[in-house]
């Protein structure tokens, strides 16, 4: 066996590639005259001749006539603008193939076994009455609705109400901070807040009505609010506010009212874990075609599909949820702990809802193949055609427990891509084979490339992802960045008129892309640079290492200082052996270079309420930084982490 043949893991059948939307999609284009060889040619094209793509793009999904204006005035980035003159709706687009009333087009389950089926009539009678209130209320295009709501069918109902009314949705999920709330929708100004009275978590009820109420009182453009109120009485609990039982009382249809291409259908947040979070505000028209490209061509999906993601409202994850429903997929919503009551919670769901199409994060599935999960054996997973993944670099440890303890003939399509774009810039193909530690290709319209210091193309190097040519769902602004100066800073400050997305990838000779973590906590020992992943993939190859963060303190008192800090599986014991481990996995995956100068055991590794490494903040605190400068704790998943590297950094300050 070949070098190359032994990196493929599965290859689609030809019946499957042949029936893939993505080949469905080549041969429609062949009829106006563009003929492909194969997907790089087309992804060439894509990102190339930008306005003939868009525009078919818009022609192949039927969305109507986008006026005499150009598909894209100027190539510039930033101030691209796209499609000028054309209306369209996201939320008109979503319920367009959901006409059959008794049909299912959610479902919604918690963790303590809540099921609720959200048929297209019950849907659109929610939204329609929703849209009542808002109206009574003079809610239209360009008003704000902030939601602090759990990923359940009342949150997405209310999504569809106001982005079909043309007013802006913006989301946090019930699990953040009152303050870190509070900072993101005070930005924006919402008239009308959504709350719910709490959660259930990792088998712990969570009472969230306080938090509702403080986070009312603090934002003081609130006119009102609706209470959701999953987990006891109805009557609001929220002096003034009105409940949703209340709201539900009126009987309207869903109406949608056509917007400008770019007219923003919500606001995103960065994580805030060293400052303010940034408000991304996307538009309608940018969105709903790179959600349709994404949603047909890289997750291949259909009506007969049903699509799970694990996410909460507040990772852009949901948002791609809610855009499955663009190719009239049912969607599973799922609110609760991933790994509760055991870490076969997920791949319980996968059968006991029949998924067609399961995505998770990285960190989840290396938490399975970590303690030894076989869903293979103990699931059924008949229904299972594809597995996504995303957030974090998936190693190839993990490609190879998907294949060996899931399923033999599954799709693995992990992607990379960002809150910025709401979106993926590599990912999934369904013509393409599914590589060892590689994602499968750049997305259509995506002009990714691997750019050194001197912003030339590299292949088959490490490089900085950049993005050559504008792209629809590109951000319209940053909310109250009015001059643009914050925007231009974040993305086009290392190469002019060049999108540096803070990543480390490698484009493959076969199309396809590695990632090696973010580029703005490289790994730099003795003049050699790496991405963290690369150390993470060694240290935790060590059974008794259930998670890690390195820090590369390069230039500290004059010299390079590397710690590396472990968090120990449920029963290891901190041995000389244990450590020595370690450091034989870094030499044997990397280099003697590579090892780290300290090697520290702590309870937790610090993270984002999304559940990416802080590995930016916590680099500043070891430098010196106060920790009230360096991370809000606010936008952590686990605060509580932060202690043992404080005291580490005044160690450090002290003996170096």
């Amino acid at each position: 066996m070949s070098d190359e043949e032994a990196r493929i893991l599965w290859s689609p059948s030809p019946d499957r590639q042949a029936h893939s939307r993505l080949a469905e999609w080549m041969a429609w284009l062949r009829r106006y005259g563009y003929t492909f060889s194969n997907y790089e040619d087309l992804w060439a094209w894509s990102t190339t001749e930008l306005e003939s793509f868009w525009d078919a793009v818009w022609h192949y999904f039927d969305l109507g006539d986008h006026g005499r204006g150009p598909v894209l005035t100027t190539r510039r980035m930033p101030g691209a603008r796209w499609f000028q003159g054309s209306s369209v709706n996201y939320a008109e687009a979503l319920l367009r193939q959901f006409t059959q009333p008794d049909r299912i087009l959610a479902v919604s389950v918690d963790e303590t076994g809540r099921r609720d089926v959200w048929r297209v009539g019950d849907f659109k009678r929610v939204v329609g009455a929703l849209q009542a209130q808002f109206r009574a209320w003079g809610i239209g295009p360009g008003d704000r609705v902030a939601a602090y709501l759990p990923n359940v069918g009342e949150t997405l109902a209310a999504f569809v109400a106001t982005a079909g009314l043309g007013a802006i949705w913006s989301v946090a999920s019930p699990d953040f901070g009152t303050p870190s709330v509070i900072d993101r929708f005070r930005q924006i100004a919402p008239r009308v807040l959504l709350v719910i009275d709490g959660y259930w978590y990792h088998g712990r009820y969570f009472d969230r009505r306080e938090e509702g109420r403080r986070i009312a009182e603090g934002l003081p453009s609130v006119e009102h609010v609706i209470a959701l109120s999953r987990h006891g009485p109805g009557d609001p609990w929220i002096q003034g506010g009105v409940s949703w039982d209340a709201v539900l009382g009126r009987k309207e249809l869903p109406t949608f009212v056509p917007v400008e291409f770019s007219h923003p259908l919500w606001i995103l947040y960065s994580s805030g874990t060293t400052g303010l979070p940034k408000a991304i505000a996307h538009s309608h028209g940018g969105m709903l075609l790179s959600h349709l490209v994404n949603a047909a061509f890289h997750m291949d999906l259909r009506p007969e599909h049903r699509f799970f993601w694990y996410t909460t409202t507040g990772w852009m994850m949901w948002n791609v949820v809610v855009s499955a429903l663009l190719m009239g997929s049912q969607v599973v919503l799922y609110d609760g702990s991933p790994s509760y009551p055991s870490p076969e919670r997920l791949w319980r769901l996968a059968d006991d809802e029949e998924l067609t199409f399961l995505g998770t994060s990285a960190a989840f599935l290396q938490q399975c193949m970590k303690l030894g999960v076989e869903p293979g054996r103990t699931c059924r997973l008949a229904s299972l055609t594809t597995i996504g993944s995303t957030g974090s670099p998936l190693p190839p440890e993990a490609y190879d427990w998907v294949y060996r303890a899931v399923k033999s003939d599954v799709w693995l399509a992990p992607a990379s891509g960002g809150t910025d774009v709401c979106g993926a810039f590599v990912g999934g193909s369904p013509l393409h084979p599914v590589r060892r530690g590689e994602m499968q290709c750049r997305a259509l319209g995506a002009a990714v490339h691997a750019f050194d210091s001197d912003g030339q193309d590299l292949v088959e190097a490490v490089g900085e992802l950049v993005i050559t040519q504008p792209m629809p769902a590109m951000p319209l602004k940053f909310w109250g960045d009015e001059s643009g100066a914050r925007y231009r800073a974040s993305y086009f400050s290392m190469y002019p008129g060049v999108w540096r997305h803070g990543d480390w990838i490698r484009i493959t000779r076969e199309g396809g892309a590695i990632i090696y973590g973010r580029s703005d906590s490289t790994i730099n020992r003795y003049g050699v640079r790496m991405g963290s992943s690369e150390i993470y993939r060694a240290v935790e190859s060590v059974p008794a290492v259930m998670d890690s963060l390195v820090v590369d303190l390069e230039g500290l008192h004059g010299r390079s200082f590397m710690p590396l800090f472990v968090k120990l599986r449920e029963g290891a014991v901190w041995t000389p052996d244990l450590k020595a481990a370690i450091l034989q996995a870094i030499r044997d995956h990397l280099s003697p270079r590579h090892l780290p100068d300290d090697v520290v055991v702590v309870a937790d590794i610090p993270k984002t309420l999304n559940g990416k490494k802080l590995e930016v903040p916590i680099r500043k605190i070891l430098a010196g930084t106060p920790v009230e400068e360096a991370v809000n704790p606010d936008a952590m998943m686990n605060p509580e982490s932060l202690a043992p590297f404080v005291a580490y950094a005044a160690a450090l300050r002290e003996h170096l």
